[in-house]
Formats: structure tokens, C-alpha cells, sequence
């Protein structure tokens, strides 16, 4: 009998273990930035400055495609992974740690990202010019996913001056519309949920709590129901969406939303 594949396993794990598992001796900042807190990545406080005359465009794509090793057909795997290792690397001496999610693509080749313009090593590395003109339109639809994040943000997040029960119900409208965006974007494709668990921390942080009070928190609301290629239902995400509520403030959001 036929094992069905499955990204459960691999989701589980982090961004860095998950995406660069057929890879070694890898750039250990490239890796690190993958657990990069929301002051990281937040837009207001990493600028960036993207000139309409094309002159940045033309200049970046240059380097890159300087940089890529050819048709994985022909220089094999590990390569093709340490050239987005050091596409990776270049984009953050240029722009900051916010850009490590440039190769963060939909579905199973691209880890369960939101880009769309890049797939993975074995479709999108090819021509030089090609390879990296993808490599920058990822950037920016990176950029553009962040900004959109950062907007949701500060439009959810609980009033300062909210009691125990206004901010559970702030809490848990936060989560069930993060989710649903981030299933959306995705498809709920393989490893779909490994991002939705990262926006659901990026944004408890974005609130003022500690990365890791935010990531335990998460990991206890979500407790390992969302799944590969599986949209959850309205019911289970509005049950992780109060879990985390009450799990934060004690107290049940008292009206719907």
C-alpha cells in the first residue's frame, strides 16, 4: 500500500528546519531571521525605500542573476537552495531581516507561504535574468503582505484602556479574521497553518507581549487542529479564536463579532 504524503510533520517543525531540510552548512543568519520577532518585520519601523524609476530594480536584478548557479537540471539540488540562501542573505545586507520571507511561497514547494511569485528551487530557478527578476517581484509582494499585516494590526488590535471582557472579544475578532486571511491567501495548501501561527504571534506582539508569552499562547490556542490541505471550519476558527481570547484575559467575549 501507498504511504499518502503529508506535510503534518514537517509543518511542525520551524520555518528554518522545515524549508532548508535538504541543505547544509547554510548561512546561520539567513536561518535565524526565520524566527525574527514582529520589530523585525514591522514596516513602520523597518522603512523601505523602492524607487518608481527603476534604476533600484535594474541594479538589484543584475546581482542576483550575477549570483544564480543555473537550471536545477543541471547543478542539482543544493545548489538551487544555497542560491536563495544567498539571494537571502543579500536582500537583508541591502533591506533588513524583514525580507527572509521573499521565498515564502503558496503551497508545499514554497514551505505554506502567501508569495505567488516564486514556487521553489525546482520551478523558479532557471535563466539567470528570469530567475532573478522573480526573486525581486517576490520581495515586494513580501513587502506588500507585510504592510497589509501591519494595517490589520493596528485596525484589531484591543483599546488600550479595555476591560478583561471588551479585550477578550478584541482578541478573539483579531484571530478569527487573521486566520481567515491567512487561509485565504494560502488555499490552506501544505504547511498552510505554520504561517497563520507566526501572524497570530507577529500580532499578539505587535500588542506589546513578549514573543515567547505570545508563541505559547498560540501554540495553546491552535493546539494542532489545523491541517494540510484542509480549510477549517467557521466553527473551529472561531473556537481557536475564542481559546485565545480566553486563554489571554480569563473571561469569554461577551458579544459576537
Amino acid at each position: 500500500m501507498t504511504t499518502p504524503h503529508t506535510c503534518g510533520t514537517i509543518g511542525q517543525l520551524s520555518r528554518s528546519e522545515r524549508f532548508w531540510r535538504n541543505t547544509t552548512a547554510l548561512d546561520q543568519e539567513v536561518s535565524r531571521a526565520w524566527q525574527s520577532p514582529w520589530s523585525e518585520m514591522d514596516p513602520v519601523r523597518n522603512p523601505f525605500v523602492w524607487t518608481d524609476d527603476g534604476e533600484e530594480e535594474e541594479e538589484l536584478v543584475a546581482q542576483i542573476a550575477a549570483m544564480v548557479p543555473g537550471p536545477r537540471s543541471e547543478v542539482g539540488w543544493e545548489a538551487g537552495y544555497r542560491f536563495t540562501d544567498a539571494a537571502t542573505r543579500l536582500l537583508m545586507d541591502r533591506y533588513g531581516r524583514w525580507v527572509f520571507g521573499w521565498s515564502w511561497a503558496i503551497g508545499e514547494g514554497g514551505g505554506g507561504g502567501v508569495v505567488a511569485s516564486w514556487c521553489c528551487v525546482s520551478h523558479s530557478v532557471g535563466e539567470p535574468e528570469t530567475t532573478a527578476a522573480k526573486v525581486v517581484a517576490s520581495l515586494l509582494e513580501w513587502r506588500d503582505w507585510l504592510e497589509e499585516l501591519a494595517e490589520k494590526f493596528a485596525l484589531l488590535a484591543p483599546p488600550a484602556d479595555a476591560d478583561p471582557e471588551d479585550r477578550s472579544w478584541h482578541l478573539e475578532r483579531a484571530a478569527t479574521r487573521l486566520v481567515t486571511l491567512v487561509v485565504d491567501r494560502t488555499g490552506a495548501e501544505c504547511g498552510w497553518y505554520g504561517l497563520c501561527r507566526t501572524v497570530l504571534k507577529w500580532f499578539l506582539a505587535s500588542t506589546g507581549m513578549e514573543p515567547d508569552d505570545a508563541e505559547r499562547a498560540v501554540d495553546a490556542a491552535i493546539g494542532g487542529r489545523f491541517k494540510s490541505w484542509t480549510r477549517p471550519s467557521l466553527v473551529l476558527v472561531d473556537t481557536v479564536g475564542e481559546d485565545l481570547a480566553v486563554g489571554l484575559t480569563g473571561r469569554r467575549p461577551y458579544r459576537d463579532h
